[in-house]
């Protein structure tokens, strides 16, 4: 199991010497699959429930479905012919946040393959492709490595692309630690790590505002 540094309690302002701010927080949460019942949108969106309501600031959710960014496999040849008009958008919503919270799907191994297209296509327009956006990285899948795998691949290699990690959730099995019926963690052992990694999230946007 895999993550970010425990602290105890939930993020004050006080404790940290962070003013309150009153600007509201755009923050983008998707999954890295394409899947309709995606445990990792899941989980994805229950971090994003945590971080609304334990935050001191106002926070904004916008929450992405790659089904809506489906395109053509990336090929070289394809790119001369022009790059999507979806990887341009895609590569908006990443501009017009505050902060990511993503939640990678494990296939093989791997980044599914609905994920790392759209990924491949957008940085062929940027290679900083997540825009040094304070992110918090998770990942989970329905056996006991937890997409183990990938999550390591994307601890590694996100920062190349522009990728500013502040916290990370990883575990797994799913069924086993998420209930799907309340939508929220089960375990409360996971239920406080994942506040953890949410308030590391929080204090690194609290910074990100203070020196805007």
């Amino acid at each position: 199991m895999t993550r970010s540094k425990k602290r105890s309690g939930a993020l004050h302002n006080q404790d940290w010497g962070l003013k309150i701010m009153s600007i509201t927080q755009k923050v983008l949460v998707f999954a890295g699959s394409n899947s309709t019942q995606s445990i990792n949108q899941k989980l994805a969106i229950h971090a994003s429930e945590v971080l609304k309501e334990t935050s001191d600031m106002p926070v904004e959710i916008d929450v992405l479905d790659l089904n809506d960014y489906e395109m053509p496999i990336y090929s070289p040849e394809r790119q001369a012919e022009g790059i999507p008009q979806l990887a341009y958008e895609f590569q908006a919503k990443i501009a017009a946040s505050d902060a990511l919270i993503i939640s990678l799907a494990e296939y093989n191994g791997s980044y599914a393959a609905a994920f790392k297209n759209i990924f491949d296509w957008c940085s062929r327009i940027d290679k900083t492709v997540f825009q040094q956006k304070p992110m918090l990285l998770m990942a989970t899948s329905p056996g006991p490595n937890g997409a183990r795998n990938v999550h390591g691949a994307a601890m590694s290699g996100f920062p190349f692309y522009g990728g500013n990690i502040v916290s990370n959730f990883q575990f797994g099995p799913f069924g086993k630690h998420f209930d799907v019926e309340t939508g929220s963690l089960s375990s409360p052992d996971l239920r406080t790590e994942l506040l953890s990694a949410v308030e590391e999230l929080q204090t690194a946007l609290a910074k990100r505002e203070e020196a805007a």
